[in-house]
């Protein structure tokens, strides 16, 4: 077993027309500080399944199988004690980094919030130095703790999202098109930056994208969907090195024509 374990996930969305399945019978394991990328087009299943994890999830969406974590089934908990796992124990970066951030609250007072969610005990002072000591940690000057979204470039927004992510100390993340909107010099810097927090947090992470170089660069096990199920699944080098599956080879294809 490792630190997540995905057993046998069925996620299916119900509307006037019926159920739509945007995951059908998903299982695989995430040990340890793995890097894991979850890749496949616009429509595939990849943010469903990523968000069932922590059930973030539209309310008509059904979830059937188990998803362990520390022994615990998470589609079992209330939400309570799901609510002590989110953050605390799994964080997401959220695709759209200034739709997350509030526009009316400085940046140091919305992650402060954010903390004291879990912690009200902690001193004014010392979590404005943690809040410091994180935007710092991503690459940022002291003086965006009293900025405004707006204030911020995408870049910016995007290392905020990512301090935001790691307040609590999390064990794993879930990356969710992190550096999609971004720049290719700011998405590099980014995705280096990302290298050295999952080193100095000893983080485990799960990248979900469309882009499959970004898998190739940044993580050793890599996830195929296509139309929600997964194609194959394994380690980076054997699975882009040897594909199996006819969609894996045209993901491929489409991104060695582009470079």
């Amino acid at each position: 077993m490792g630190i997540l374990d995905i057993r046998n996930v069925n996620i299916r969305y119900t509307t006037q027309d019926g159920d739509v399945f945007a995951v059908k019978n998903a299982n695989f394991t995430i040990e340890e500080q793995d890097a894991v990328g979850i890749v496949g087009e616009s429509g595939s299943g990849k943010t469903t399944l990523a968000m069932a994890i922590l059930q973030l999830l539209p309310g008509n969406a059904i979830i059937d199988g188990e998803i362990i974590y520390d022994g615990k089934n998470l589609l079992a908990l209330s939400e309570n004690e799901l609510n002590k796992i989110r953050w605390d124990d799994i964080s997401v970066v959220f695709q759209k980094s200034m739709s997350a951030l509030s526009p009316v609250h400085k940046i140091g007072a919305q992650m402060e919030d954010v903390y004291r969610t879990h912690d009200s005990s902690i001193s004014r002072a010392k979590l404005k130095e943690h809040v410091n000591g994180l935007l710092e940690t991503v690459g940022l000057p002291e003086r965006v703790y009293n900025m405004y979204a707006h204030e911020l470039s995408g870049g910016m927004m995007q290392r905020v999202s990512i301090a935001l992510s790691l307040l609590n100390n999390p064990k794993i993340v879930i990356f969710d098109e992190a550096t999609t909107a971004l720049d290719v010099v700011v998405q590099e810097k980014i995705l280096n930056e990302i290298l050295d927090l999952q080193e100095k947090f000893r983080l485990t992470r799960i990248m979900i994208t469309h882009d499959i170089s970004v898998v190739a660069s940044t993580c050793n096990k890599v996830i195929v969907m296509y139309d929600g199920e997964i194609l194959e699944a394994g380690d980076v080098d054997d699975v882009l090195l040897k594909p199996k599956a006819e969609y894996t080879k045209k993901l491929l294809n489409s991104y060695l024509n582009i470079v």
